[in-house]
């Protein structure tokens, strides 16, 4: 690394064959997750009862998961803000004939083996299988949508080669943040949608700063090859890109660490997304729109001929 008048001189672009190599390792890894284990799909699109229930005194997770499984129930338990306050989470019933009511009252039995005190019924919600499939749909076309209006946006705003390299570094994110989720085994629920999202708008947020400094740049440094302008306009910008990322980070740690365990998924997303989203700014987007063979040419304004006699006095 060296310094220059107190700036950043890093030659990123020397890096490109190996984070293009890097990417790609991390996309197959990710689709082959995503095709052997899958993502872990919660009650939002599976279908299903959760239930919220209110302890006298904070309890052992795995106690109440021994209670329900002694009871026959295949169930996910997890504390909701207090440690006092517990959702349990149960998949679809093959006997469609018992309605949430009678689950929820065997489920209150069952957890209240071996408690001292009353335990409060919060609330109880059923998810329906075919409400589960519509809420995937929604979530894959949003995502689709976002893309597409990424596209546009970007190639209105600059030149289709930025589109391109824009969509790709989405791309690239998603797949990966996806491939973590599916490795990791994280509840895959419409937060964890919610957080995809953020992470598209975050890694586009990244990317969009980075093209403006680009597309500046390319008319004020004409001499220069365009991997020197790429170059020179992403050490402009990484003090900017640093700074946000950590910032944000800090945030999500945050939330991850004291947030409690409904909302891990959202943050752990994030992070994913935050740090992968950083990553394909620099690498993923600019190296997509050197391969494009982006230059000076297309970004300067075609000056008319006998422009520059008009304006002599």
């Amino acid at each position: 690394m060296k310094f220059l008048s107190g700036k950043t001189n890093i030659d990123f672009m020397s890096r490109s064959k190996i984070a293009l190599v890097f990417s790609i390792i991390l996309i197959v890894a990710s689709i082959t997750s995503l095709a052997v284990k899958g993502l872990n799909f919660g009650l939002d699109f599976t279908g299903g009862t959760l239930i919220e229930v209110g302890y006298p005194s904070a309890p052992e997770i795995s106690d109440v998961r021994q209670n329900l499984e002694n009871a026959g129930f295949d169930s996910v338990v997890q504390t909701f803000g207090a440690a006092t306050d517990i959702v349990v989470r149960i998949p679809p019933s093959d006997d469609e004939s018992e309605c949430s009511s009678d689950l929820s009252t065997r489920v209150l039995a069952a957890l209240e083996q071996g408690v001292e005190g009353d335990i409060e019924m919060r609330r109880v919600e059923f998810v329906g299988p075919q409400v589960g499939d519509e809420l995937a749909e929604q979530g894959i076309l949003a995502v689709i949508y976002a893309m597409v209006g990424v596209f546009l946006y970007v190639m209105f705003r600059f030149q289709w080669r930025f589109s391109v390299g824009a969509v790709s570094a989405l791309f690239h994110d998603i797949i990966i943040s996806m491939g973590v989720l599916s490795f990791v085994q994280i509840e895959f629920d419409l937060t964890v949608v919610a957080a995809i999202l953020a992470v598209v708008g975050y890694s586009l947020n990244d990317t969009i700063v980075l093209f403006d400094r680009i597309r500046e740049n390319f008319p004020r440094y004409r001499k220069r090859q365009p991997v020197e302008v790429v170059n020179t306009s992403i050490n402009e910008t990484l003090s900017r890109t640093l700074m946000t990322s950590t910032t944000t980070l800090l945030v999500l740690f945050a939330l991850f660490f004291f947030g409690g365990e409904i909302i891990h998924g959202f943050a752990f997303t994030l992070i994913v997304g935050v740090v992968i989203g950083t990553y394909s700014s620099i690498y993923v987007a600019s190296t997509a729109l050197l391969m494009l063979g982006v230059s000076k040419y297309d970004l300067m304004e075609v000056e008319k001929e006998g422009a520059s006699l008009e304006v002599r006095p």
